[in-house]
């Protein structure tokens, strides 16, 4: 049989974790699927969705919102994240689709919150040359211990599909949980409101996940395939550079790989990730 390291992070066991769209699972059958190295069944059941494990055989808790199934190993000690965007009107709520990375979901993660690579990836959508540089920004952890990034701008071409000309986008990050990481952007038409997109990262193991993004965008003369298709474009240009990236988990220690000024969102989620003992999917800072 594999040897799976199982997770023995406290924090990533008691807290909740998307390990399906729902409308991905099929009606009849059984949904295999993986969190944290843990082999999990998902199937509709006569009192509705059923999880289990399947090395020891026995449920495990689950829930549904946002479109999402959700799971837990251990025991939650918090609600499945509340996101109050979801419950305005004028927007489309749509699930963008899961997409399996083969490296650590703290990779797909630091990905999320970086900038730099606007330009360079998704060059005519994002970024452009000559506008390569990363303004400098705001980074704090707020009362709620989450990491929030302001100030965040950056020239795109082609921000949204409603996008008409490029423009400086204002951009805020907020990293939620160790594998939840949320973007709030500047909306090309209501320039005071954003569109909301939220990654939830489904740690399959140390060097696999599943990203599920969750797109709360303005209905503004665009429809949901518009916005799920815009999404699942951006990402694919991301998969192959996060699948080249090695080591595949994430280094914690500050001395692994070297920041730089526009690297200070991804510096202050590896401090944070040692201070809430997350060692699954990293490699662990030396003594």
């Amino acid at each position: 049989m594999e040897n799976v390291h199982h997770c023995a992070d406290r924090v990533l066991l008691d807290d909740w974790h998307v390990v399906a769209d729902c409308t991905a699972l099929p009606a009849q059958t059984a949904f295999p699927t993986r969190l944290l190295g843990v082999d999990l069944t998902i199937r509709w059941g006569p009192s509705g969705l059923e999880i289990r494990r399947t090395d020891v055989d026995q449920p495990v808790l689950s829930t549904e919102k946002y479109g999402f199934v959700w799971a837990s190993l251990g025991t939650p000690t918090r609600d499945v994240l509340h996101i109050p965007e979801a419950a305005e009107s004028d927007r489309h709520l749509v699930t963008g689709g899961s997409i399996a990375v083969k490296v650590s979901g703290l990779r797909a993660v630091e990905n999320f919150l970086d900038m730099g690579h606007f330009p360079f990836v998704h060059t005519g959508l994002l970024g452009e040359e000559p506008h390569t540089e990363v303004a400098p920004y705001k980074v704090e952890i707020t009362e709620d211990d989450e990491i929030l990034a302001t100030e965040c701008k950056f020239y795109q071409p082609l921000a949204s599909p409603t996008a008409k000309e490029g423009f400086i986008v204002d951009y805020v990050y907020k990293v939620i949980r160790p594998y939840t990481v949320a973007l709030y952007k500047s909306n090309p038409v209501q320039k005071h409101r954003s569109d909301v997109i939220f990654l939830f990262v489904q740690p399959v193991d140390e060097e696999n996940c599943v990203a599920h993004p969750y797109l709360c965008y303005i209905k503004d003369n665009i429809d949901e395939a518009t916005v799920r298709w815009f999404m699942q474009l951006i990402f694919a240009q991301d998969k192959p550079i996060l699948e080249n990236q090695l080591p595949k988990r994430l280094p914690l220690d500050p001395r692994a790989e070297t920041p730089i000024r526009a690297d200070q969102s991804s510096v202050c989620y590896r401090r944070w990730l040692r201070e809430h003992a997350v060692t699954y999917g990293a490699i662990p800072t030396r003594i």
